[in-house]
């Protein structure tokens, strides 16, 4: 069977992708001269007490091609192949080191994929990958398969401010700007892999009432895609992750919409209080 290896800017918990089969590689998070996995060293809640206190704002790495290492020997001694699915190499280095980390073993079929994306859209393409490959779909299916997601995805976030984007080089200056002047709340989206600004909304709660609007215009409401219709990755309000749930349930009818950690390795760049929805359109 067919191994997918996934990393944790998809939102998946350690024990939400042991639960279901997916290796999952952890960002590092540096806080000024020491380094931290985001998965057995940092979670999200001790990340934003740590940030509240620190004077510098942290930086993140990629994981080093070493642990991918164990995953690959593993897969030699079992004759398996593997797919791994990524963030978006323009926003991280993971593509990067997963690659190098494969050189190492050119008798192996790794797929390394990039989605150009970030957050909860890669944590469910991990769930249809780990679902096709229990049906027994071949390698060269699944990954068409996820290419095929990755082209119908959709993806929009809110951010309280723009600051960590642009200290962390995620945003422009011209951009950044605009939104500190006019004390904006940009909708955020990506293109070709990079974040952009969709939409300027005055209010934080005009935000994400336009959300809810773009996914109300785009999102499948019925057929075959079932949970892979809508997922959440919010850090911190409980009020404005209800919002968004009861908004869902009473307009396009879906209840029980997955919701995914926001991890210290998304939050280094985007806020503490990000706020990401992905759907892929039918």
């Amino acid at each position: 069977m067919t191994r997918i290896i996934g990393d944790t800017t998809s939102g998946l918990t350690l024990e939400q992708a042991k639960a279901i089969g997916i290796d999952l590689i952890p960002q590092i998070v540096i806080f000024e001269e020491k380094s931290y996995r985001d998965d057995t060293e940092l979670d999200s809640e001790t990340f934003i007490t740590m940030l509240k206190a620190s004077a510098t704002l942290p930086k993140t790495a990629a994981p080093p091609p070493v642990l991918y290492t164990p995953i690959f020997e593993e897969l030699q001694k079992k004759g398996e192949d593997a797919v791994i699915i990524c963030p978006s190499a323009k926003l991280s280095g993971t593509v990067r080191s997963a690659t190098t980390a494969k050189s190492d073993f050119p008798d192996l079929d790794i797929r390394v994929i990039d989605t150009g994306s970030i957050g909860s859209a890669i944590a469910m393409e991990l769930k249809q990958a780990v679902k096709w490959a229990e049906e027994g779909k071949t390698i060269d299916e699944i990954e068409a398969g996820i290419r095929e997601m990755i082209a119908k995805e959709h993806l929009y976030a809110v951010v309280d401010t723009l600051e960590y984007l642009y200290k962390g080089g995620r945003i422009g200056g011209a951009s950044k700007l605009f939104g500190d002047i006019l004390q904006i709340k940009p909708i955020l989206t990506l293109r070709d892999g990079t974040l952009e600004v969709f939409e300027k909304q005055r209010t934080k709660k005009k935000a994400l009432s336009r959300i809810v609007e773009i996914v109300e215009e785009h999102c499948p409401k019925t057929g075959d895609k079932g949970f892979l219709s809508l997922s959440l990755q919010e850090s911190v309000s409980a009020a404005e992750l209800s919002y968004f749930r009861n908004e869902f349930k009473q307009r396009l009818g879906l209840d029980g919409v997955p919701c995914f950690n926001t991890p210290p390795g998304i939050m280094v760049h985007a806020g503490p209080s990000v706020i990401i929805i992905s759907f892929f359109e039918a």
